[in-house]
């Protein structure tokens, strides 16, 4: 307990120390999150916040490496298991880091992710058998490489994608290693107590820059790497003494929140026959603020099923018949919870009384401006007059925003435009996308409009008006006038 207190206390001080420089460094190298689209804060904020994380994870663990403790022993008594920390650590937070500076595409995320959780598998971390409740262990056998590579891979991106608030993702990983350490603590485990202790001290001192209202994000340098060690190390927790079977619900539980995300946000995404990794508004903390809920209450309200989450998994860990039961109501509270903050219950309502509704009000607005804005395209000289009339639209059609983008979604800032206070949540109201690719301007890319509305989709009359402005647009950045000036501001992205 003293060494886990101690790796607690170091890492949280060394996070405060360098958090400061990495933010500095972030500014320097041009790491920065830019408001506008899906991203809710008003103002540049730096990125790489996830080096000091990592720094500060790592530092109590190399002090170990100087003092003769039992935690030390039985730390450096398995040396693979610190090869696979330190290597699938590093390799997540360095494509992370990557990510953060010059964009990475999804699928190579996600190759390098299951490399890492290749790595971790190799290095002892594998669920090669799970134990379920009521129905006793199940022995994986040939499965436990591609059980262990999916967990660590989902938990990494689970943590990724609920990074969406100032503090949220840091937040979530704060009480699932009091999870884990809980865990560690009923099992007599002193190894998963100090490796929890030392993210969850190095996370709670980013929060203190992260909280809301955030001075530096920790991108996906941090939430990779997050994700990572929460995998990883409730593998660790979870392992069943005298077995190679894992209590997953213990994990299943403590990660909830961000697992229900996910899930929602993949379902969402095949229901719409968009890409699963493909970017949207749909997460639960954007529910939260359609709601008229405030960032920092958001954050809050979050927090609070986190800790419904956490208690669950941890009368789940006492395995007593009486805990068990609370667990299941606690659970049952967190995912009604989760499910009305998704919104569901209104979009099945709104889709159930779409037949009775008017034309949409941005419909409408569209009729009205698109006959006139072809023909003013089509007699477009130069790119800025492009970039002029699509504004002009955005405008005539109460848009959001209207963005042409490259295919790493790098922005070209003539054709960016962005509604003052568009990002400002309506109640009862949401953000809805439709994006058309621009191939005649010799790069792909693509242009992307943006609207509030109550229906929760793009309706048919819209797809169609705005799929006549962007072939509108392509047909004359084909032109000769503009074309040579489109590909090399397209190429330069």
């Amino acid at each position: 307990m003293i060494s886990a207190v101690t790796a607690f206390l170091v890492a949280l001080a060394v996070v405060v120390g360098t958090t400061p420089v990495v933010r500095r460094l972030a500014l320097n190298l041009g790491a920065v999150d830019k408001p506008g689209g899906r991203r809710v804060h008003e103002r540049v904020i730096p990125r790489l916040g996830g080096v000091a994380i990592v720094l500060a994870f790592f530092v109590p663990l190399l002090v170990l490496f100087f003092i003769e403790t039992q935690v030390a022993r039985q730390f450096f008594s398995d040396p693979m298991r610190i090869v696979g920390l330190v290597i699938g650590g590093l390799m997540v937070s360095g494509l992370g880091v990557l990510d953060d500076v010059r964009g990475v595409r999804a699928l190579h995320k996600l190759g390098v992710q299951s490399v890492a959780a290749a790595v971790a598998y190799a290095c002892n971390y594998r669920i090669e058998g799970i134990s379920i409740p009521g129905l006793g262990g199940l022995e994986l056998g040939v499965l436990a490489l591609p059980m262990t590579v999916l967990w660590v891979v989902a938990i990494i991106n689970a943590i990724n994608l609920i990074d969406g608030l100032d503090g949220l993702a840091g937040g979530v990983a704060f009480f699932a290693c009091v999870t884990n350490f809980v865990v560690g603590a009923i099992n007599h485990d002193a190894l998963v107590m100090l490796l929890s202790a030392s993210l969850g001290g190095a996370v709670l001192g980013f929060l203190l820059f992260n909280f809301n209202p955030a001075s530096i994000f920790m991108g996906d340098s941090g939430s990779m790497f997050l994700g990572y060690v929460l995998a990883t190390t409730s593998i660790l927790g979870s392992a069943i003494k005298s077995s190679t079977s894992v209590a997953i619900m213990v994990p299943l539980i403590a990660l909830g929140l961000p697992i229900m995300d996910t899930l929602f946000a993949m379902g969402r995404r095949i229901l719409e026959r968009r890409p699963i990794f493909s970017p949207d508004r749909g997460h639960i903390h954007h529910r939260l603020l359609a709601m008229g809920i405030d960032h920092r209450r958001a954050v809050l309200t979050l927090y609070g099923l986190s800790v419904l989450f956490t208690a669950g998994a941890i009368m789940f860990a006492l395995g007593r018949n009486w805990q068990v039961g609370s667990a299941l109501i606690l659970l049952s509270a967190a995912v009604i919870g989760v499910v009305r903050s998704m919104g569901n219950f209104q979009i099945a309502l709104r889709r159930w009384r779409r037949r009775e509704l008017v034309r949409p009000h941005v419909v409408e607005r569209l009729r009205s401006a698109v006959p006139g804005l072809l023909t003013r395209i089509s007699e477009a000289r130069e790119v800025g007059d492009i970039a002029g009339l699509l504004r002009e639209l955005a405008v005539a059609a109460d848009l959001s925003a209207v963005e042409l983008s490259n295919s790493e979604a790098a922005q070209l800032a003539a054709f960016v435009w962005t509604a003052k206070g568009s990002d400002q949540a309506t109640p009862g109201r949401e953000v809805v996308t439709a994006m058309y690719p621009i191939k005649a301007a010799g790069a792909r890319a693509q242009l992307t409009f943006a609207w509030m509305t109550d229906e929760g989709e793009v309706v048919p009359e819209s797809d169609i008006l705005l799929q006549l402005v962007a072939d509108a647009c392509d047909a004359r950045l084909a032109r000769t006038e503009v074309s040579r000036i489109a590909k090399a501001h397209l190429r330069s992205l």
